[in-house]
């Protein structure tokens, strides 16, 4: 009974603080009517208040946002439509801005870029919301970066090394292998406390699943959330995919914790982008592209950083994919990505069809502080490797015109071909750090020298098992590893001579 009695006075002093706040008065809500649909966009009458990037809800429970403003009407693109959204239906502005749910419940979850479940599961009780269109962290919160983000993949880690809060830019065209790198990078994630975030944007249903069930086949997916706008979704969920994933990478980096975010592809968002602002009636710009394409890509990877210690030492590394045509590098998307990013990694058809993989062009790609993070003894070891497999590449083609050749030519030719043997690799296949060391010094002190190169592969594979049960680090002295390089490799050569 007294029980009851207390529950009744604290109700009766709620009630009695909420009259005492209360104030009478006129409340105003604007309510603005659709006049027109279509193509994924709504032209709206009403609406003064209605600010660019505000969300939009209708009385039949669609959503938009605002993606344009005239002196007379609001322009809106629609995140979700019902099938009773018609014009005449009364659309009001919604009280929370432009943000997606964040947190570790995400992991392992696929998603549309509002937050909706695309599983099948349960909508996940976030930990917060995080805004899409934050503004980027100042400069006085940023730091240098300073530590490596391995990718697993040799020719990478060794000559084009990526820097944890890097923005590195994958481009080429269609079909080289571009998807396949970053989907190796995310795969090599595994066991380094990398939270990875995939955007796939614009892409056909089956290559949805296709990596989908390889990040699942492969342990990736218990630690990656998978932001999904395909083909056949609203073209405003399309824009906002790469904005909601760098979002929820955001959060973490934040956190104080290490990300990776793939952009797959911006090639296809910026058409997007492009549609809907040639729908807008906006000017076209070069290839039909709006003025500010380049904006809205810079302010997204512009947010990719590596934080100070005081704003939690978190980094968020962005693997943006860019598509060309006939590997044409000066198109206006490629060029524009390029100048925003911090190097890129090209691959060239002509190196795909004559058997190399990945097929990465040395020439045409750079990493542009990502040395900065490399560790140092791979550095060391890796040292002039670039410089001279180039200048492999100029004898290469000049050995074509059948000349005859010195003796040290021939022998850099034959260096150069042994090289190029050891840095193909198959895809799902990635390398420890500890194994790119341990080849490169190999390489360096010639222990690979009279070896048929149809037998690298199987040499590296047993190089790759002895180094896993050593108990050698990156750390070790290079006396250690190039003892240990030398016992091992002499019992593979005594094994291959007694097969």
């Amino acid at each position: 009974m007294l029980h009851d009695e207390f529950e009744y006075s604290s109700l009766l002093a709620e009630q009695a603080a909420w009259l005492r706040d209360y104030k009478p008065g006129l409340r105003i809500e604007e309510r603005g009517v659709v006049l027109s649909l279509g193509d994924g966009i709504a032209k709206i009458n009403g609406l003064p208040s209605a600010a660019m990037d505000d969300i939009l809800t209708m009385e039949d429970g669609s959503r938009a946002m605002v993606f344009d403003l005239t002196e007379d009407q609001v322009s809106a693109v629609l995140l979700y439509e019902t099938s009773s959204l018609t014009a005449g239906t009364s659309v009001h502005l919604a009280s929370q801005p432009l943000s997606v749910p964040v947190g570790n419940e995400l992991l392992g979850r696929v998603i549309d870029p509002l937050g909706t479940p695309q599983d099948g599961k349960p909508s996940p009780v976030p930990s917060a919301w995080q805004r899409m269109n934050a503004l980027s962290p100042p400069i006085t919160d940023r730091d240098f970066v300073n530590s490596p983000l391995y990718t697993g993949i040799k020719i990478i880690d060794t000559l084009i090394p990526i820097g944890k809060g890097q923005r590195q830019l994958l481009i080429g065209d269609e079909g080289l292998g571009r998807s396949a790198l970053a989907l190796d990078t995310v795969l090599n994630q595994r066991n380094k406390n990398v939270y990875c975030v995939y955007v796939l944007i614009g892409q056909r249903r089956s290559a949805v699943v296709n990596t989908i069930e390889t990040l699942r086949d492969f342990g990736a997916l218990e630690y990656t959330t998978v932001v999904v706008a395909e083909a056949s979704s609203l073209p405003g969920l399309q824009h906002l995919a790469p904005f909601s994933g760098c979002a929820i990478a955001e959060y973490w980096m934040q956190q104080g914790r290490d990300t990776l975010v793939v952009y797959d592809d911006l090639s296809t968002h910026a058409k997007i982008y492009r549609e809907l602002s040639l729908l807008l009636r906006r000017p076209p710009g070069r290839e039909a592209y709006p003025g500010d394409i380049f904006s809205i890509h810079a302010s997204l990877l512009e947010r990719t950083t590596c934080l100070s210690a005081s704003q939690g030492g978190g980094s968020m590394t962005a693997l943006p994919i860019v598509e060309t045509k006939q590997g044409e590098i000066s198109g206006y998307i490629p060029t524009n990505l390029i100048s925003i990013t911090d190097g890129q990694i090209y691959l060239e058809r002509i190196l795909f069809a004559a058997g190399f993989r990945p097929a990465i062009d040395i020439a045409r790609s750079v990493s542009r502080i990502g040395g900065k993070a490399q560790h140092p003894r791979i550095k060391q070891e890796a040292g002039s490797m670039k410089l001279n497999y180039l200048q492999f590449l100029e004898l290469e083609n000049f050995t074509r015109f059948g000349a005859r050749l010195e003796e040290s030519v021939e022998r850099a030719i034959q260096r150069g071909l042994l090289l190029r043997e050891i840095l193909k690799q198959e895809q799902f296949s990635p390398c420890g750090e500890r194994f790119q060391l341990a080849w490169l010094v190999a390489f360096n002190d010639g222990r690979f020298n009279g070896i048929e190169r149809q037998q690298i592969h199987p040499v590296l594979e047993r190089l790759k098992e002895q180094v896993e049960f050593s108990g050698l680090t990156l750390d070790s002295a290079r006396e250690a590893w190039s003892q240990a390089l030398a016992g091992w490799l002499s019992s593979n050569s005594a094994r291959d001579d007694a097969s």
